[in-house]
């Protein structure tokens, strides 16, 4: 049975939760008292987890689920290395913020910072997500490095900023900024792509699914064919629950000229 926590439904409760720290191997043979005693924070003041959210279960088979609201709790899954979070329901900013393993499934939707430089695991999100998916940190030169994050609906804005590694798929469409500064990976966009999209890149691929998006001048058209790994991955990712028909050629454009021009724009080619 896996370790269960429910907000409180308190009135005037905290306009935001950290939980930081709280992960599979951390409660790992803790009985539920002493799990209740564990330290969070909330509004910037120290607390106790069992002030804030009500526990039952076990944490010994390496899961927590969290049920109810959780959009005003943040960092659920930040440093997950092993073992399984499951949210039933809305999570808040940097949910599975440098993740290297295990397993962070959302039903509902997530904030902003999803999956920040994330180095390894997996990342599922049923709805829609905020800004800087898999991207950097202020001041950070990398974003993910590594791993696999599905958001079955819209992103936000910037999606995979100076991504490394890894893959990124949004199964709706997302907004400016997507693979700005991107180092290497593959965002992968079902949907309509926001203005500026690889923006900087150096290397890397944003493939977009739906229809060309609107490309900086700094873009050159190139040949129309088809790769062998574009079809291997939308296989990966129809598994994964994002579903696209593979065009019978694939339209490729180089860029960022101005940052080396070695990244790599996939679209459909018009019949």
């Amino acid at each position: 049975m896996p370790l269960v926590l429910v907000p409180h439904a308190a009135p005037g409760g905290p306009l935001a939760v950290d939980l930081a720290g709280l992960l599979p191997d951390r409660v790992r043979g803790l009985a539920a008292v002493e799990i209740c005693r564990l330290p969070i924070a909330a509004d910037g003041r120290r607390c106790e987890l069992g002030e804030l959210f009500a526990v039952s279960g076990a944490g010994n088979d390496d899961r927590i689920e969290c049920r109810g609201d959780f959009s005003r709790v943040h960092r659920v899954g930040a440093g997950l290395t092993t073992g399984r979070i499951d949210v039933v329901g809305d999570v808040g900013r940097h949910a599975g913020e440098g993740m290297s393993g295990g397993t962070l499934a959302v039903t509902g939707s997530a904030g902003d910072w999803l999956a920040c430089e994330m180095t390894g695991g997996a990342v599922h999100v049923g709805g829609r997500c905020g800004d800087n998916a898999a991207a950097a940190l202020p001041g950070s030169p990398l974003g993910m490095r590594g791993g696999m994050v599905i958001v079955a609906g819209d992103a936000g804005g910037l999606a995979g900023a100076r991504m490394r590694r890894g893959v990124l798929a949004i199964g709706g469409g997302c907004g400016a900024g997507a693979a700005f500064e991107m180092r290497a990976g593959t965002v992968v966009v079902a949907g309509a792509v926001g203005a500026h999209p690889a923006a900087g890149m150096r290397r890397g691929s944003l493939v977009a699914l739906g229809s060309t998006p609107r490309l900086p001048p700094t873009f050159t058209k190139g040949a129309a064919w088809t790769p062998t790994f574009l079809p291997l991955l939308l296989r990966r990712l129809a598994a994964a629950g994002i579903a696209a028909a593979p065009p019978g050629r694939w339209r490729q454009w180089h860029g960022d000229l101005l940052a080396g021009g070695r990244g790599e724009v996939w679209c459909p080619e018009a019949a």
